[in-house]
């Protein structure tokens, strides 16, 4: 069979929909290399557990997660080696399972497996529950743009919120992705997708007859939609026709129910939302329109999927779209617990207060001058092997000393190009004590995520949160491809505890000599 015709055969078989089950949260993971056709266009790609999205992970409030990551990569146009971040989850006690290559690890190399072992109790102080949507991905340069990202859930079998809805399954997560017909490295910058994927399927303007995925519901029923944007770029105006959802979470944290009829997700960005499917019977487009793309809009289905209600025709929707009335603004989200922001409520009211000021040069992005590239050595191994003053730690100037119980302010002011920009935070949630598009501090009761939009140019975000979990973590842009020029730092937070709290399993310090060893034998035999 020619490779043209052997594509053609895997694009067939790729766009066919398979219900997968959940898997975790003790399980294996397989990395590997599979040539699949989302929206229709073959390539090879970079997956877990050989699909994409990678296969939802679940579990309970207080499991331990025992996940074995198995590196079978062979395509060197997308890297080998590889590493996996379990975003939003906060790592308390083993910061060395966050994920970021050269932050806390060494990449897995191919060939190789790493065992991924952390707990999902009430996670760094009572104020941070770790239950709600999350997900992981790649966290290596720019490999999760080539698929490797899915859902993870962590379920609360005492939800406060459960009798607001009545479905809250498998087949309630809903992801958008951005999607390219080429390798991550070989994309032109600025990057703009091919397609918009929802729950793994989609179109793009060379085929407007690709699947697209549907999401089925009943007439009469409530059903919790778990949304994670696993974005490298866009961002995502999102809504469904003829449809409210009644927001209950944001990246982790439960949220007074705030009913909107749109909102717009950054990369990284989570919310639950509930949605009463009271309807007529019928098929309705959801929409999920991209801000950096080669095609917005929802011409021929194209950024969109399908919300089918049981018994209705098998055909696409004829729904119209309209702007939404009541778009979420992020000043109107409230958490249900815990409401205040830590420290006094004032500016710079904290025990350690910083500015970070962003810019950009030829290419590269700098936080207060200085591009993070990442070290040779990563962080936690140079705080493990004595080196605690930020001043020492590589890479130079990006690295910042945090103190241990301590109130912690960061502004970051908007307008670089590119943006808006959002940031995520390891090893924390925060407190947004001012929003963007908005002038107002409120420190009573303001939104706690892990992921925020810095804005433009007239935005100046602020975020709180209390230094309880020691140990080297990342602040980055989400936009992978602006991580990879250097728009992130690392917090070195209460150093000389580092080591006491996150003790490290003998794998862990393995994975620096294999990956080196590697590395060395590809230089000797290009």
């Amino acid at each position: 069979m020619s490779t043209s015709s052997l594509y053609r055969a895997l694009a067939l078989l790729a766009s066919c929909r398979i219900a997968y089950a959940a898997i975790g949260p003790l399980t294996g993971l397989d990395i590997v290399n599979k040539v699949i056709a989302p929206d229709g266009f073959a390539r090879n790609t970079v997956l877990a557990g050989g699909q994409f999205p990678g296969p939802l992970i679940v579990g309970n409030k207080g499991d331990n997660f025992r996940i074995n990551v198995v590196d079978k990569l062979t395509d060197e146009a997308m890297l080998t080696p590889t590493t996996i971040h379990w975003h939003g989850i906060f790592q308390h006690s083993t910061n060395w399972a966050d994920g970021p290559a050269f932050v806390t690890q060494c990449p897995i190399t191919s060939g190789d497996n790493f065992l991924y072992n952390f707990h999902v109790p009430d996670q760094a102080g009572a104020r941070n529950l770790s239950t709600g949507t999350y997900w992981y991905h790649s966290h290596l340069s720019l490999q999760y743009c080539d698929g490797l990202r899915g859902p993870l859930v962590v379920y609360d079998p005492h939800d406060p919120h459960r009798n607001l809805y009545d479905i809250d399954d498998e087949s309630t997560v809903i992801t958008l992705s951005d999607w390219y017909h080429v390798p991550a490295p070989l994309i032109p910058i600025p990057a703009k997708s091919d397609s918009t994927l929802i729950n793994g399927l989609g179109r793009w303007s060379e085929n407007p007859t690709a699947q697209l995925a549907v999401i089925d519901v009943e007439h009469g029923k409530r059903y919790r939609f778990r949304l994670v944007s696993m974005s490298c770029g866009p961002n995502y105006q999102f809504a469904i026709d003829g449809h409210n959802m009644t927001i209950i979470e944001a990246d982790g944290e439960n949220t007074k129910p705030l009913q909107v009829d749109g909102l717009q997700i950054f990369a990284g960005q989570r919310y639950s939302f509930v949605l009463n499917a009271n309807q007529p019977v019928g098929n309705y487009w959801i929409r999920a329109d991209p801000n950096n793309a080669k095609v917005s809009g929802f011409e021929k289905g194209i950024n969109s999927a399908i919300l089918r209600y049981k018994g209705a025709p098998i055909r696409e929707p004829n729904t119209t779209h309209s702007q939404p009335r009541n778009a979420l603004n992020e000043t109107n989200l409230h958490p249900l617990t815990n409401p205040q922001a830590p420290g006094q409520p004032r500016r710079g009211g904290v025990d350690y207060a910083l500015n970070l000021e962003m810019s950009s040069d030829d290419g590269r992005f700098f936080i207060n001058n200085a591009s993070f590239s990442p070290p040779s050595v990563p962080v936690l191994l140079q705080i493990l092997n004595g080196t605690l003053d930020a001043n020492d730690l590589l890479p130079n100037g990006s690295v910042y000393n945090l103190p241990p119980f301590s109130t912690i302010e960061l502004s970051m002011p908007g307008g670089v190009v590119g943006g808006p920009h959002p940031f995520h935070l390891h090893g924390h949630s925060f407190s947004v004590v001012r929003s963007a598009g908005s002038d107002h501090y409120n420190y009573i009761d303001p939104v706690r995520r892990d992921t925020v939009s810095i804005g433009n140019a007239s935005d100046n975000v602020t975020i709180r949160f209390v230094t309880d979990n020691p140990g080297p973590w990342f602040l980055h842009c989400h936009i992978d491809f602006h991580l990879e020029a250097g728009m992130a730092i690392v917090f070195a937070e209460d150093t000389h505890s580092t080591g006491m709290a996150n003790p490290v399993p003998e794998d862990w310090t393995k994975l620096c000599p294999t990956f080196e060893a590697a590395l060395n034998k590809s230089h000797a035999h290009p």
